[in-house]
């Protein structure tokens, strides 16, 4: 079995775990009562994978309060993970990879910080591309930025994010919890 290095997230050696259907599909892994048991041995062995990982703290961090991922990561389940968020008070958004990406996507609002965000991706990039690639005419980009630039940074009610102990706390309340009464119970 390889070693992991101290900055190398110890999934990465654990692919075809990590990305087994059971872990990766909820649904299917509460079909029945043989495939429930194969999902908790798999979670089992993915929980302690993780517990050995080096990288544990910050993925757990990103998986609950920045990126809202699939499957296990973590030590965590999608459900565990939404436990998680409600408990911290956390709302993380799906990401958006198509206008990351630049993908055009026809008759659709565009959001004014969609546009800000891709012309900070890509500063590079001339506003007919940015435009293009948003699916909209370079005066409408030319209004974004315009708008951006000129009005005063806008008032946000900024929920500050949860520390990293705060989630580790709440980690160690729900998720833990959880598995020493599903020990019990087995």
């Amino acid at each position: 079995m390889p070693t992991t290095c101290t900055n190398r997230a110890a999934c990465i050696d654990h692919t075809a775990l990590f990305q087994h259907e059971l872990l990766e599909d909820s649904a299917k892994a509460r079909q029945s009562a043989d495939t429930q048991r194969q999902t908790a041995l798999l979670s089992a062995r993915a929980a302690a994978v993780c517990a050995d990982c080096p990288l544990f703290s910050s993925c757990l961090y990103d998986a609950v309060v920045n990126h809202d991922v699939a499957g296990f990561v973590a030590g965590t389940t999608q459900s565990q993970r939404a436990q998680l968020r409600t408990a911290l008070g956390v709302q993380v958004e799906a990401d958006d990879f198509d206008s990351l990406a630049g993908v055009v996507r026809g008759n659709r609002q565009l959001n004014h910080d969609e546009v800000v965000r891709l012309r900070q991706a890509n500063p590079h990039e001339s506003l007919e591309v940015l435009a293009m690639r948003l699916g909209c005419s370079l005066s409408t980009v030319k209004r974004h930025l315009r708008r951006a630039r000129n009005s005063p940074a806008e008032v946000r009610l900024a929920i500050g994010k949860p520390t990293l102990e705060r989630v580790l706390a709440a980690f160690a309340a729900i998720v833990r919890q959880h598995r020493s009464r599903e020990r019990r119970v087995a």
